[in-house]
Parts: structure tokens; sequence; C-alpha cells
């Protein structure tokens, strides 16, 4: 049968132009294709100019058809590659090669053992991404089929450009939908759908989670504040298979001493006064699923030993009760704090700690994985822009980007999604700049210099930054094992009244 190029434009066309869903528009062109040469995948990519980055928006093969947001991050020299260097007509790329295009391919994660096509799509000369064709193998693509895929660059670059009209309208409806249905998948698609970095800085804790979180083995986070622990222990649940569980998550720290035990095991009625009615506590609600301990290491050291029979016998007694009560749980447990020196000091018990430390894992600090900033920006700028119902979001200022990685993020993702909240809050109409966060490292410098006279402070002064220096240290705890008080050496009711004369807000947060 002798192939008509006119009659395989139009059936491939038909199949491109022939639905809005581009994902199965793909797939249907696909499946077209592998009549006439090899085709095993297609890639659909974006290049971001804002977060100068790929993003690979859409995957088709024989048997999927999905929307994806893969962002790959680009280095200078790839920024440079994309805006100048990369072939204008379709071009095959041979693994050998030693260009950066190959460099750059090789992180959408099929490369290996696979033949590729890469097709740069135009709309009146401006740039709109490229379609990429894979093929099991080495070599697998000839000449012929390189010129018969060339002759399809407009059909894609019209339906590519007609789908992300497409989405923009579905964007701007979805910002138009109603509260309840809007919170209700934000919570959904935060917590346990979405890990911002798997990939790149956090690819090496992936690949722990996913060793971890099929079986029922304690897990304990490691990482400053801010680095992401709830959502790295909700992942670990996700893919669990208690995921059909629930996952209570409890925050050690921000519970009073004397409800502790009333909070994780329960009570009984009348166990003490205010006990009107029976009360299920945290481990008991867990039963089937998982229990998330975050700031573990301010456990007070009577809850740690009942803690350690959860862990050694499944068992525990409700306050004022009884009868034992048997729960099947995984505790998955977080803290920011140094516990092996809190072991070494007796302030938390070793027995727990080795029963917790089974299998740790530490999450970098955002300093140390700027590469996943970029994505993290267009991430947090997408939700708050929803959360402030801003329609159309600031765009990012050239150099934007370079600013962000450059701060040393004391905070973390915490701090960043906090930037990007104000950032859009000040500049709704304008450019994102992130200037003040420049601003803010040169006055930390500056203060930083004591040989000036004028730079002198007062003891005042000096004493509230120490106080709220302690307080950030203890996540605003004031009082009991590992507060503020403790660490500064003070009585608590001594420091509360410190904090009101110089006019500190005490309290978590």
């Amino acid at each position: 049968m002798v192939l008509k190029e006119n009659e395989f434009f139009r059936q491939a066309t038909l199949r491109l132009c022939g639905n809005l869903d581009f994902e199965i528009a793909l797939q249907e062109c696909l499946l077209y294709l592998r009549g006439f040469m090899p085709a095993d995948c297609f890639h659909l990519v974006i290049y971001d100019r804002d977060l100068e980055a790929l993003r690979i928006i859409a995957i088709a093969s024989p048997d999927e058809a999905r929307r994806v947001n893969n962002v790959i991050p680009l280095d200078q020299e790839g920024i440079e590659i994309i805006n100048s260097q990369l072939p204008m007509q379709a071009h095959i790329l041979d693994l050998d090669e030693n260009i950066p295009i190959t460099q750059i391919m090789s992180k959408t994660g099929i490369w290996e053992k696979h033949s590729v096509m890469v097709m740069h799509l135009l709309i009146k000369g401006f740039s709109i991404g490229n379609i990429v064709l894979y093929a099991k193998g080495y070599n697998r693509f000839t000449e012929k089929d390189l010129s018969l895929f060339s002759i399809l660059n407009e059909p894609f670059a019209i339906a590519l450009s007609n789908a992300l009209r497409y989405d923009e309208l579905n964007r701007l409806k979805d910002i138009m939908a109603d509260d309840i249905k809007y919170l209700h998948s934000k919570l959904q698609h935060t917590a346990e759908d979405i890990v911002i970095g798997e990939d790149f800085g956090l690819s090496k804790v992936m690949e722990m989670v996913k060793s971890v979180a099929p079986l029922n083995s304690p897990v304990l986070l490691l990482g400053e504040t801010g680095v992401g622990k709830e959502v790295i222990a909700n992942t670990i649940h996700r893919l669990s298979k208690r995921k059909e569980g629930p996952f209570i998550q409890v925050n050690c720290g921000a519970i009073p001493d004397t409800l502790i035990d009333s909070e994780l095991f329960g009570h009984e009625k009348g166990a003490f006064t205010g006990a009107v009615a029976r009360k299920r506590g945290c481990f008991e609600r867990a039963n089937g699923g998982t229990i998330f301990l975050d700031e573990v290491a301010e456990l007070p050291l009577q809850a740690q030993v009942r803690m350690l029979r959860v862990l050694q016998d499944g068992e525990f007694l409700r306050v004022g009760g009884m009868a034992p009560i048997k729960v099947d749980i995984r505790i998955i447990a977080a803290t920011h704090q140094n516990m092996q020196e809190m072991v070494e000091k007796k302030l938390f018990r070793s027995d727990l700690w080795f029963r917790l430390h089974v299998f740790p894992i530490h999450i970098p600090p955002l300093r140390e994985r700027t590469e996943d900033i970029p994505a993290l920006i267009d991430f947090f700028i997408d939700k708050k822009a929803k959360e402030l119902q801003i329609p159309e979001p600031p765009k990012l200022a050239p150099g934007a980007i370079n600013t962000l990685k450059a701060y040393s993020w004391p905070g973390n993702v915490r701090e960043l999604e906090n930037v990007v909240e104000r950032a859009l809050i000040l500049e709704k109409n304008g450019l994102l700049t992130f200037n003040d966060l420049v601003r803010i490292e040169n006055v930390s410098e500056h203060k930083s210099a004591d040989n000036n006279p004028e730079d002198f402070l007062s003891l005042d002064i000096l004493t509230r930054q120490h106080i709220k220096k302690a307080l950030k240290i203890t996540d605003g705890k004031v009082h009991g094992q590992l507060g503020a008080a403790q660490l500064l050496g003070l009585n608590p009711s001594t420091l509360r009244h410190r904090m009101r004369k110089l006019g500190i807000r005490h309290g978590r947060g």
C-alpha cells in the first residue's frame, strides 16, 4: 500500500483537532501514527518563561492519556538552548549526541532505552511548545519517519493553542466554583496528592518514602520547622496499605501538659472534673490507619511511658479506664529537635527513642534544594491567587527566580508560601519581584555589625530580641518542658511579666 501524504495529514489532523482534551487527542494521533512509524509515547512540553523551566503538560501512550504538571527546572545553559538553539524543524535526538538538549530530555523520566523525535511548535512565529515522540529501543526512527512527522507541525501547533485556551477558560471557571467544593479539593490536593520537588530536591526523600510506605514500621521525620514534614507524613499514609483508614494528625507541642493523656488516649465519663462523657482519644480514632505525631519531642515524660506501651503491645488505657484498648495503628513521628541530644540529657526516654528511630528520614531545608523553588513558586502563586480571588495573578519579573534562589529561607517552604501571599497582596497588577527579600537580608547583615556605636542597641531591645529568639526556637511555647522559660532559665511567670513589659505577644503562632 502506497502512503499518500495528503491522506495521512488529513487523518492525523482529524484526530489531533477532534478533541479539546488534548491528552485524548494525542493518544488518538499516537494510535494512528503506530501504523506508519515506531510510536510508544507522546510528551507535550511547553516552556514556562516566568519560571525559566520546562513543563510537561500531557502524556499519551497506547494504554493511557493524562494531563500532568511536571516542572523541569533549567540552568542558564538550558535556557539559552531553548531560546536559540533548538531546531525549528522536527529533529531526531541521538542518545550519543554530546549536546545539552539530551541532558534536558533525560529529565523527562523515560529517556533511557528510547529513541526520541522532538518537534518545535510555532504559531505565527511564536514558540508555544514542543511535541516529543518516544519509541522503545535505540535508533528506531528513520529519515522517512522524520519527514512524515514533520508535516504535522501545524496541526499539532493549532491543537495545542486551542487546548491551552480551553484550559484557561476552565481555569477561570474553576475560580468561580463554590467555596465548599474548592476547600475540599484544596485539602485533598495539597495534603494528599502533591509533593513539590519529588523528582528533584526531594528525590532521595521520596525514594525512602516509597521504600517504607508499604510496611508498618514506625517512621521518624527529621528537619527544620516548615520543611513539609506533614506533607511527607501524609504521602507515606497515602502510599501505604492503610490508605483507606484514618490519618490522624496530632501536634504534641500544642496540647497543654494537663490534657495530653486525654487527647491522646481518651477518657472515661467521670474520670476527672469536666469529663461529662466518654471521649475517644487520637490513638483510638486512628485504629486501622496512621497517627502522625508532630513535634513528638515535646511529649511529657509520663505520656512517653504510655506511648511506649502502644508501640510495644498495641494497647493503652483511657484516663480513668480499667480495660485495655487494642489498636492497630502505624506511627509516624516528626521533630525539628536534636532528639539524640535530648536522650543524652534525659529529656526524652531512650527506649521510646529507639522504638521511633527505626526508619529516620531527614527532610532537607529549602536553602539546600533551591532547584525546587520554580515549581513551588508556581504552585503557591496558583493556590494563593485562588484564595485571594485574583483572577489574573501577576507575572514574575525578570530575575525574580534568581532573587528567590539567593535568599536563605530560614522559614523554609512555609516562609516561601507566606512570601508569595504577601507579594500577591502588594502587587496585584504589577510584576512579582520579591525585592523585599533582599532588603530583609541587608537589614539582617546590618544589624549583625557591632562595631558601629550608632548601631549599639539598648538592653531592652536586646532582651526583647533574645526572648523572641527563644520563642521562635520553642515554637511559641512559654512554660513546661522545652519551653522558652526553661531555655532562658526563668520562671514562666517572670518571663510572661517581661514579655508584657516589652510588648511581646505570647502564645503559639
